[in-house]
């Protein structure tokens, strides 16, 4: 007895914005009898903070498999993960493979797809920081070059794959994967009561995420950084939810954090609710910048370079470096002179994920049929 072709996705996740991308696909894939869809962790998150409490406050399905890797360096997990995941996807022979973003675990799984002759879609593709230093943009090179399917969040996406020499075919601008969970949980986040538990008030207050090894490994740029933030906090309650890197790099380096307010790694919902309705925004997150442009909440992005650039052209982000003078003066100059609403990407409309199954699910016809047991017929 034969059934109807049935497109086999395998799904990789191992990081924070890694879940919060998958939650709106898994909710479209779900919706569509020709998926059949599994779920893998690398681990690369390994902390309950950093990725179990996602799961459930996103609605995600308990992943098919936790790979366990994590800690080492970053080439030590990626050859870890490859060979996990060779080993997953010889057992499973997916018809395509969806990876996210940018991390780690999106190269790795690329890389052994690429090898196995797996299609590859990338969510979020095409973004460029041209900063070869940044271990992330060495994983987008990468992961764009490999895939057959590029999902891009922005223009800008488009236009670096097509001078990459990317064929136009390949290339979908779909909107942000990422503001589809932001507005399907945005209400549901009102009712966090994060703000009493801080003892904060709407509107009254600063906050700032700090992880990447360009801000943090170094001694003194992570204790100017945290000047800057006390210096704020004199003027305005100041929240760092403080990555567990961070903090262990914060404790070697000996630096003083008073009078700044530190927290662990808030879960999803609650991070919402706070950054909803912080005054200002300080981070280094790629994933932030573009959450605060739909928030319509100032940011101000500590590095020297953006590979979102659409945050600036029509949202609310301002790229300033870090030099604590100069993030000094644009911080008081936000907290200063309130601006009215900017605008909202293209395509930021909460439709991303179903548009990308929609493109995906053009691919069951050329699928073999399959017998009651899943073999092919």
């Amino acid at each position: 007895m034969e059934q109807k072709p049935m497109l086999n996705i395998t799904c990789v996740v191992g990081a924070r914005p890694n879940f919060i991308k998958l939650a709106a696909l898994i909710l479209e894939f779900r919706k569509r009898p020709c998926f059949s869809v599994r779920l893998i962790h690398t681990g690369q998150h390994f902390s309950p903070e950093m990725s179990a409490s996602f799961f459930a406050e996103l609605e995600l399905p308990e992943p098919d498999l936790n790979l366990g890797i994590g800690g080492g360096s970053q080439t030590v997990q990626t050859a870890e993960m490859m060979k996990a995941l060779e080993r997953v996807f010889l057992e499973s022979r997916p018809d395509i493979l969806v990876v996210v973003g940018d991390v780690t675990s999106t190269l790795a799984a690329s890389l052994v797809a690429a090898k196995m002759g797996i299609r590859i879609a990338h969510v979020e593709a095409g973004l460029r920081s041209f900063d070869r230093t940044m271990p992330e943009e060495i994983n987008r090179i990468l992961t764009d070059a490999l895939s057959d399917y590029l999902f891009v969040t922005e223009p800008s996406g488009r236009n670096n794959l097509l001078a990459e020499g990317i064929p136009a075919e390949r290339i979908h601008f779909v909107g942000n994967v990422m503001i589809d969970t932001l507005l399907r949980f945005r209400e549901k986040a009102r009712r966090s009561d994060i703000l009493a538990r801080l003892g904060l008030e709407t509107g009254s207050y600063i906050v700032a995420t700090l992880h990447r090894p360009s801000n943090v490994d170094s001694p003194d740029r992570l204790r100017a950084l945290l000047g800057v933030f006390r210096e704020l906090a004199h003027e305005l309650p100041f929240v760092f939810p403080i990555h567990p890197r961070t903090r262990g790099r914060i404790a070697e380096a000996g630096i003083a954090t008073n009078p700044v307010t530190l927290t662990a790694p808030l879960g999803y919902l609650d991070f919402l609710h706070l950054m909803s309705n912080a005054r200002l925004v300080l981070t280094d997150s790629g994933g932030i910048q573009e959450e605060t442009t739909i928030l319509q909440v100032p940011c101000l992005t500590l590095r020297e370079n953006t590979e979102r650039p659409v945050t600036m052209e029509c949202g609310t982000n301002r790229l300033v470096g870090t030099n604590p003078q100069a993030i000094l003066w644009a911080a008081r100059e936000a907290l200063e002179n309130r601006t009215g609403q900017a605008g909202i990407p293209e395509l930021w409309d909460g439709e991303a994920g179903r548009r990308i199954a929609t493109v995906l699910e053009q691919l069951v016809p050329q699928l073999p049929l399959r017998d009651t047991i899943g073999q092919v017929a």
